[in-house]
């Protein structure tokens, strides 16, 4: 018999922003493993699942979890925010599959990706607008690519015209990381009055939404639940909103 686990984007964490596929996945598993934070939140709408959880930077651990679980007969729902193919557990779970493959007990284990709402196209919708053209995403954390690669990926943006979506713009220990990513920017050629904002806690208690020029992005204070969006160089704003340009003749 055949043994599926769902990587499920359970999008930005509230039932209404899950898709319908997301949402019936996760009423018919018998487990629900993510991380901690992750699963409070989905304990409101499901309660009687049994969880599994681990603390962040223990994904790995979290994803072996799931094949253990899964040899034992068990229903598994990998949960991620967003989408698990966006920084998501998506590919970590491929790679391991191709080792677990080759275990006694393991063999008839397949995996199967549900996609979520990721914070790029929620996060777009509050603000208006941002990413109606060609757009890039990327991440500012450097726990797992050199800084390095992120800064050639911000100038490429730029020399793109890409509008962006921002993950991971600051933490306790990269307080600084969003003003650096400002000042590459500005380096690269993007005007000081580019159109820019950001949303915090999309979906959930307390969204707030603020659209500002990139000048102005580079003293803001943000953090891991806040989504930064710049537009690109026919990108603008208006009565609050970030709207980029499609390109019609209006």
């Amino acid at each position: 018999m055949k043994k599926v686990i769902y990587v499920v984007g359970m999008g930005p964490g509230n039932q209404a922003g899950m898709t319908c596929e997301a949402k019936s996945i996760l009423e018919v598993c018998d487990v629900i493993v993510g991380y901690t934070t992750y699963a409070e939140l989905l304990k409101l709408y499901f309660p009687e699942k049994e969880y599994v959880t681990t603390a962040m930077r223990q994904e790995i651990e979290r994803c072996r979890l799931c094949f253990d679980l899964a040899a034992q007969g068990k229903q598994v729902a990998l949960v991620c925010s967003g989408d698990a193919g966006v920084y998501g557990m998506a590919a970590p779970m491929y790679e391991l599959l191709a080792e677990y493959e080759t275990r006694s007990g393991y063999e008839d284990i397949q995996l199967e990706i549900i996609c979520g709402v990721t914070a790029a196209n929620s996060g777009a919708a509050i603000l208006g607008a941002p990413l109606n053209h060609d757009y890039c995403v990327i991440s500012l954390s450097d726990l797992l690519t050199p800084w390095e690669t992120i800064e050639k990926r911000l100038r490429a943006a730029v020399v793109g015209d890409f509008a962006m979506a921002i993950y991971n713009p600051s933490s306790h220990k990269r307080k600084d990381y969003l003003k650096r990513a400002c000042e590459i920017l500005l380096d690269a050629g993007a005007s000081p009055d580019r159109a820019c904002g950001y949303v915090r806690n999309i979906g959930r208690e307390g969204t707030e939404k603020q659209v500002m020029t990139l000048r102005e992005l580079s003293g803001q204070e943000v953090d891991m639940f806040t989504t930064v969006f710049v537009g690109n160089s026919q990108s603008y704003l208006e009565k609050g909103c970030l709207i980029t340009k499609r390109g019609y003749s209006i």
